[in-house]
């Protein structure tokens, strides 16, 4: 396996591609936006820069790295030559299913298609496609470079050639892949999500402030980042989208999202994405302030 595609410029692609191409594969960026593209890159330029500040990394293997890369703004230039396509995309089932069938009309028909998704089904996604054994789910954390977990996800008709190959690919580039089987939320984000969730909750009930739930679990569970805050980081649009997918998968109220969470992504209170969620986020700076409307 050599070539890799990465479709999606956004945070989760950029940081997938930026681990492949470190580790020696020949990778394409694919984003419908060369504005997109290039902000990948200068990400990932700049990660790779502190990486050699911190002594992780030479000048010469940042070279190679961004040799190892390219992009493009078209799947039907990037795709045909690829050994393994990986779909970070936005946490939208429709987009990701026309990826998908789009893709697998392009690839070889040994190409393995892999989707970074949170919580959609990979047996979902594999069922718009004429080859469900090589559909697995690829499930890296946030931020790519540093985490070191991979979800691997089984869908129904995945192979035990194709996990394996994933199994060892994910090995190769530095992580500790964990396979899981494909039910909503899978196994992180089916814990994380409903303890955000009821974070949520005790703020909306008025029990407690953002920093003092916080705090709460920052001290008390010795998390490294509290719930809101980690929920902001996230960005709650996707919250809610994962959330949403496991209400609707399990039928059960457990998982149903809270008021206030809707609320705030309708009104484009993100978190970090917009400047603002339960928490201020100002460009360049690590101080938080809690957010205007949730102020004693």
């Amino acid at each position: 396996m050599k070539n890799v595609v990465v479709i999606g410029a956004g945070t989760m692609g950029n940081g997938i591609a930026h681990v492949f191409a470190m580790n020696g594969f020949n990778t394409t960026i694919v984003d419908i936006s060369d504005v997109a593209l290039n902000k990948a890159l200068a990400t990932i330029t700049k990660n790779l820069d502190r990486m050699i500040a911190k002594g992780s990394l030479s000048e010469e293997q940042k070279q190679t790295t961004l040799a190892n890369l390219s992009t493009s703004v078209t799947m039907e230039n990037a795709v045909p030559q690829a050994d393994l396509v990986v779909e970070a995309a936005t946490e939208n089932i429709d987009l990701k299913l026309n990826i998908f069938k789009n893709i697998d009309a392009l690839v070889p028909a040994g190409t393995i298609l892999a989707s970074n998704t949170s919580s959609i089904s990979i047996t979902k996604i594999a069922s718009v496609t004429n080859r469900p054994d090589k559909v697995i789910g690829m499930h890296f954390m946030n931020p790519v470079p540093v985490m070191k977990l991979v979800e691997v996800i089984r869908g129904y008709a995945t192979s035990d050639e194709v996990t394996e190959t994933i199994m060892t690919l994910s090995l190769a580039l530095g992580k500790s892949p964990v396979e899981v089987n494909d039910y909503p939320g899978f196994v992180a984000n089916r814990i994380l999500m409903p303890m955000i969730n009821e974070a949520i909750y005790t703020l909306y009930e008025g029990v407690a402030g953002v920093e003092e739930i916080d705090t709460v679990m920052r001290l008390g569970m010795a998390h490294p980042m509290g719930p809101l805050h980690l929920a902001d980081f996230i960005g709650l649009d996707v919250c809610l989208a994962i959330l949403q997918v496991m209400h609707n998968g399990f039928g059960n109220p457990k998982y149903a999202p809270c008021p206030l969470l809707v609320n705030m992504v309708t009104a484009k209170k993100l978190g970090v994405k917009t400047g603002e969620g339960f928490y201020v986020h100002t460009a360049g700076s690590k101080d938080l302030m809690v957010s205007p409307n949730f102020k004693k």
